[in-house]
């Protein structure tokens, strides 16, 4: 019997749920009703199958990423631009990218097919966006994802470069080499966003510290993309000094991937402390830093 993915709207009647496997969005469109009901059936239309369509080539998009590559499909090589930067430096796959490359898909399929006022995609928690003029989106910053209460809101302006908002960490849905409880990273786009969160939260790291738990990730899954390598289970007791470091470790890397172009800004959260780059220390980069505002309940 063929699967088939599961597309409502919510009881709200304004946003659209689409779940297929492993793949579970939230999608809400504002502008004219007309259009928004035109880009809901878009974003019906491309969900449907598109899992099939990573699962055709899902082999390769467990690979290192190389230079060239022989995907076929859309998503799978927007999943593979997003790594290529950093296939050089560190071992990657194109998976690091694959929730932002979705939500970025079916953002771009809703826009093809009607004019709106503001769009988001959230594949849990990754999100791309859409803001038309005068538009503004804010989301609200976790101290982790497995856990509620949102410590900050974050305001995202239609003439600020981003378009792309990804979170990774130790407590995510993924697994992580590094420590962080959850480093969010603001892209262009939310595949570069995602590829970025990944490498930014595995950087956040004290190697061969004895309070660090870690497992080959294939004794955990088996048919893992990161096969024997060491990911983190758990985390014990950590100073200050210990936890300064290793967010110091992460803010470095962020850093290099701003000054690279890669990333708009990231937060990183460890133990319930917390680094800012891309707004403060290097504002003066930026026509106008992001703004970081007290969470309203």
């Amino acid at each position: 019997m063929t699967r088939r993915p599961q597309i409502a709207l919510l009881s709200d009647g304004r946003r659209l749920h689409l779940q297929d496997g492993p793949i579970d969005l939230i999608v809400e469109a504002r502008g004219r009703a007309g259009e928004v009901r035109a880009a809901y059936e878009a974003a019906a239309r491309r969900f449907t199958g598109l899992l099939d369509e990573l699962c055709a080539e899902l082999l390769e998009l467990r690979r290192g990423a190389e230079a060239q590559t022989s995907l076929k499909g859309v998503v799978a090589r927007r999943m593979h631009a997003a790594v290529a930067p950093y296939a050089s430096d560190c071992f990657i796959t194109p998976m690091a990218a694959v929730a932002g490359s979705v939500a970025e898909e079916i953002l771009s399929s809703m826009l093809g097919a009607a004019t709106l006022d503001r769009v988001y995609v959230n594949n849990g928690g990754d999100i791309a966006l859409h803001l038309g003029r005068g538009e503004h989106f804010s989301v609200g910053l976790m101290d982790r994802p497995d856990r509620d209460g949102v410590m900050r809101a974050m305001r995202i302006d239609a003439n600020d470069a981003v378009r792309g908002i990804a979170t990774s960490g130790r407590h995510g849905r993924s697994f992580s080499l590094g420590i962080a409880d959850a480093v969010t990273v603001l892209a262009a786009s939310a595949s570069q966003a995602d590829a970025a969160a990944t490498i930014i939260a595995n950087a956040v790291d004290l190697p061969g510290h004895p309070a660090i738990l870690r497992k080959p990730a294939n004794e955990l899954q088996p048919d893992s993309d990161l096969g024997a390598r060491l990911v983190t289970r758990g985390v014990g007791e950590l100073s200050k000094e210990e936890i300064a470091t290793a967010l110091e470790s992460g803010a470095e890397c962020a850093r290099q991937l701003f000054d690279r172009g890669l990333i708009e800004g990231a937060v990183l959260r460890l133990c319930g402390d917390m680094l800012v780059i891309g707004t403060k220390d290097i504002e003066e980069q930026r026509s106008r830093p992001l703004v970081l505002e007290s969470a309203v309940a």
